[in-house]
């Protein structure tokens, strides 16, 4: 069973706080920052606990709900009552702290992460493996993973809020006020260029499946290139001081060349490849048949197979080497705290509302579809089915689709990330992932455990075209689609990238750093609202600069240290 077991490492206890008498108790656990870091399985624990800190306790705080709802391809949505949703949408924060466990958790992160930093290269691991090499790969391993989950962890919180106060020891001054967008990023890309040089270069097929989801040194390399096109095209068209260059601390930089070398790398060398079919990235390609019966006629008419989420030998599946890293799912539980946050809540909250189908389950029925998006989709693009949910298709199991049971209600959904139930042998209707693991919680918002992907390999071909202006890495993803080759063309690759990688949390950030922001969001659709026509409309705000509130909380924390962003 793919259960993941989330240690919250008895390390992050005292990293997480700034002082050290913050509390005059007892320590009943006999470890702290001076006895633990010692051997593997310390360290194994407090990487644990640093990737941890990409679970968020709200739902419109994680990074890829939020950044889906701000997107210009996805309605706000959900019930008459499902207000952030649509604060979110509309960019707008009432509440004041909308992203706050995005803060937060982030900087829990990161702490976690300087301790491993910090205490580890003084560890002597030699006694704990046969040779000296294999422990000094050991620990050239958690160094340079704990160096990427750093720069995962300011890059999040930079694509948001900007410049951020930069953390990067454990007894860093944590008073500092927020660094600016230059010296930020500067950071972001010496923590990766670090990790690329600490990770040890074993192929993608060579990595067991019990490391499947941790960060090696080919998401070192791919998320270099996304950090600099987003930082190159923010500062370009955002900002509108023109760079081609990718800041360094201590004043060194990266271009073009020493980019597209890190993708050439990874192309070359990391034993990732595209899967046959891009639908097959996807559970609803799972064609189960141990219900007697095909569930899902067209993907079996399509010939699809699921390629599953366990790397190239899954538990269920034909092997995946396309998924590069992911945010791991298991099953929550009401019992204990923050269980829900331990689902996909992409997939419940996305889901069509209040219909209960096959294989299509129910859902809050947040992020609906543009409709112009599908009317600009070239039907001959196996993607646009692949992608987006039809409602009223019998071929697609949504002939039994009722609508007006919620707001923004267009016709389509997403189909990437949506929750996915096959009859059982009793003859009802359960959740995929249920009868795949064999969960006994039948409950719809604690049931879905499919990964989220924050890089696959298709982006690194997208991006590879993108930084050298050549069109053999889009024409890849292309010809995987079936469709023929273009030439390249900014405009090619933006469409290419809408298509080939729409609601998966990426488009949002195309939008800024291309500038796009300020002319993609002047239409308005015809949709429903809880049964009532309806107009929508969405105007985005320039004065943000595309960036979200610092959570009002924090400021207030902070004693005035910290500045709210333009707009908020």
């Amino acid at each position: 069973m793919k259960k993941i077991t989330y240690i919250i490492a008895i390390a992050t206890v005292f990293v997480a706080t700034s002082c050290s008498d913050y509390l005059d108790s007892e320590n009943l656990y006999g470890k702290n920052s001076e006895n633990f870091y010692k051997t593997p399985t310390d360290i194994t624990e407090a990487m644990s606990g640093v990737y941890n800190a990409i679970y968020l306790p709200n739902a419109m705080s994680e990074e890829q709900m939020a950044a889906n709802l701000l997107d210009n391809v996805m309605l706000g949505g959900g019930g008459p009552d499902d207000k952030a949703a649509k604060w979110v949408d509309n960019f707008e924060d009432p509440l004041e702290d909308t992203y706050r466990d995005m803060w937060v958790q982030s900087y829990y992160g990161i702490t976690r992460a300087n301790a491993i930093i910090d205490k580890t290269p003084a560890a002597d691991f030699s006694k704990y493996f046969t040779t000296k090499e294999e422990a000094e790969n050991f620990k050239k391993q958690a160094i340079g993973e704990a160096l990427f989950m750093r720069a995962f962890f300011n890059f999040r919180l930079a694509k948001f809020f900007g410049g951020v106060p930069l953390i990067n020891s454990l007894d860093a001054d944590r008073t500092v006020a927020r660094a600016s967008y230059t010296d930020t990023f500067a950071q972001i890309a010496t923590d990766l260029k670090a990790a690329i040089e600490s990770l040890p270069a074993t192929p993608f097929p060579s990595i067991p499946t019990s490391s499947y989801g941790h960060a090696n040194k080919w998401v070192a390399e791919a998320y270099m290139a996304r950090v600099y096109l987003f930082y190159t095209g923010y500062m370009t068209n955002i900002e509108q001081k023109a760079t081609t260059d990718l800041p360094l601390v201590g004043g060194g930089k990266l271009g073009a060349t020493e980019v597209t070398a890190y993708l050439n790398d990874c192309m070359t060398n990391s034993g990732h490849a595209l899967v046959s079919d891009f639908r097959n990235l996807w559970p609803y390609s799972y064609v189960n048949k141990s219900a007697g019966k095909t569930v899902l006629p067209w993907a079996a008419t399509e010939n699809l197979s699921w390629a599953g989420q366990d790397g190239v030998t899954p538990t269920f599946g034909t092997g995946n080497k396309e998924t590069m890293f992911v945010q791991r799912f298991s099953f929550g539980d009401w019992q204990w705290s923050n269980g829900p946050m331990y689902t996909n809540r992409l997939a419940l909250f996305t889901g069509m509302r209040d219909n209960s189908l096959v294989p299509f389950a129910t859902g809050w029925g947040m992020g609906t579809v543009s409709p112009k998006l599908w009317n600009n989709w070239a039907d001959a693009d196996p993607r646009k089915v692949g992608s987006i949910i039809q409602v009223g298709k019998a071929e697609q199991g949504t002939d039994g689709y009722k609508g007006d049971k919620g707001d923004h209600e267009t016709g389509y959904f997403n189909k990437k990330y949506t929750p996915i139930q096959h009859p059982n042998a009793a003859n009802s209707n359960v959740g995929m992932f249920v009868q795949m693991y064999k969960w006994g919680n039948t409950d719809m918002q604690l049931m879905h455990a499919q990964d989220f992907i924050f890089m696959r390999y298709a982006d690194v071909l997208l991006m590879h075209s993108e930084i050298t202006k050549t069109a053999t890495g889009m024409n890849a993803v292309r010809s995987r689609a079936g469709l023929p080759a273009v030439a390249y063309s900014l405009d090619a690759i933006k469409e290419e990238r809408l298509h080939e990688l729409a609601f998966e949390g990426i488009h949002w950030y195309d939008l800024v750093r291309w500038g796009d922001v300020a002319t993609a969001f002047n239409d308005s659709y015809p949709v429903r609202n809880s049964g009532k026509d309806a107009t929508y409309s969405v105007k985005y705000r320039a004065e943000t600069k595309g960036l979200m509130p610092i959570p009002e909380t924090e400021i207030r924390l902070s004693n005035g240290v910290y500045t709210q962003n333009p707009g908020w």
